[in-house]
């Protein structure tokens, strides 16, 4: 069985820098024509030039050949101008900018610690139409780890929808069925990536015979109730869900240690996987929908005119894969996955 779609785009991807980059960038190439590619480096992206400059070394890693583009974000901080905002808008590869509460993830200490020190470059970007993306969660202490994403949906997503009406959001990775309510009501200028690591594991697989780091991402994995909203959500017909991966690689070290980092990576296998989610639920016809069209469309560029084939016919994954002078453990390592590229002109122009 085979079925040839749209190539489709990652509308939230982690690439880092150097030689990781290098390691890790030819797999999303070749599923993907286009990704919304995080700022969140050290030092972070927070300028139109430093974006520029990360973008030429991306284009400059690529494998030759390759047929893909990078499209660029600012990461907002408490002292981000409404200036930089408007040079973002006037650059053409800058396509949105993205929030961090302080604290809440990987690289996230430099991110906004109060929505009253950003109010200015909200309101450019609500102005300018250029689309903010959320990390929606809390990071006050006495909220449970499990409810962050609820509670910032209720205590700030709420707010940030009164003040600025027309502010173009997308609420990346959603992982509980109240956000996927948000979204769902909020009208036609807000927006929610979904992953395809929490379309197809609840929380039940970070502790799945012991306790697995390999699983472990922020926003965490939340229970069935929630990944079965995520899948009705992403396997429907609104279009305002739509792909993002938000495959973040770290080191293997880096990730089993005593305080291991938060993030999963799927660029190795991004489309399978979730070929492998639409399948399950008998939705393998709307796939291409939800990776191809829908983020195009709200980000108002043209969809692609290429394509990919996927074929169903099971693979193993690599325990390990090479990462700069490192190694990483890849979702579904030393597993099977039940789809794969077909190995011969995978993505056609």
């Amino acid at each position: 069985m085979e079925l040839t779609i749209t190539r489709p785009d990652d509308w939230h991807l982690h690439l880092r820098d150097g030689a990781a980059m290098a390691a890790i960038l030819a797999a999303t190439a070749r599923r993907f024509a286009r990704a919304i590619v995080m700022p969140n480096l050290k030092p972070p992206v927070t300028t139109v030039p430093q974006a520029d400059a990360y973008r030429q070394r991306i284009l400059a890693a690529l494998p030759r050949g390759a047929d893909f583009e990078p499209l660029m974000t600012l990461y907002l901080t408490d002292r981000t101008p409404a200036s930089e905002i408007e040079a973002a808008a006037r650059s053409g590869f800058v396509k949105a900018v993205k929030y961090y509460p302080a604290g809440a993830t990987t690289n996230s200490e430099n991110g906004v610690t109060d929505w009253r020190h950003v109010r200015a470059p909200l309101a450019a970007m609500e102005r300018l139409r250029l689309p903010l993306l959320l990390h929606g969660e809390v990071t006050d202490p006495a909220v449970d780890v499990f409810d962050r994403e609820r509670v910032f949906v209720e205590r700030h997503l709420v707010p940030l929808r009164r003040d600025f009406p027309e502010l173009r959001i997308v609420l990346e990775h959603v992982t509980t069925a109240e956000a996927v309510d948000f979204v769902r009501a909020a009208g036609p200028g807000v927006a929610a990536t979904i992953t395809a690591h929490h379309l197809l594991w609840n929380r039940n697989a970070i502790f799945q015979g012991g306790l697995r780091p390999h699983a472990y991402c922020l926003p965490v994995l939340k229970r069935e109730r929630h990944r079965a909203a995520l899948l009705a959500a992403a396997t429907g017909d609104e279009p305002q869900f739509f792909l993002g991966t938000d495959s973040a690689p770290h080191a293997r070290a880096a990730k089993e240690s005593d305080c291991g980092c938060a993030g999963i990576y799927t660029a190795h296998a991004a489309i399978e996987l979730y070929a492998e989610a639409f399948a399950a639920a008998g939705a393998l016809e709307r796939l291409e929908a939800f990776a191809s069209h829908r983020g195009a469309d709200f980000y108002r560029l043209p969809r692609n005119r290429g394509t990919i084939t996927l074929q169903r016919q099971p693979w193993t994954v690599p325990a390990t894969l090479p990462f700069g002078d490192q190694v990483l453990v890849p979702m579904r390592a030393g597993e099977t996955v039940a789809f794969r590229l077909a190995p011969d002109h995978a993505a056609t122009t």
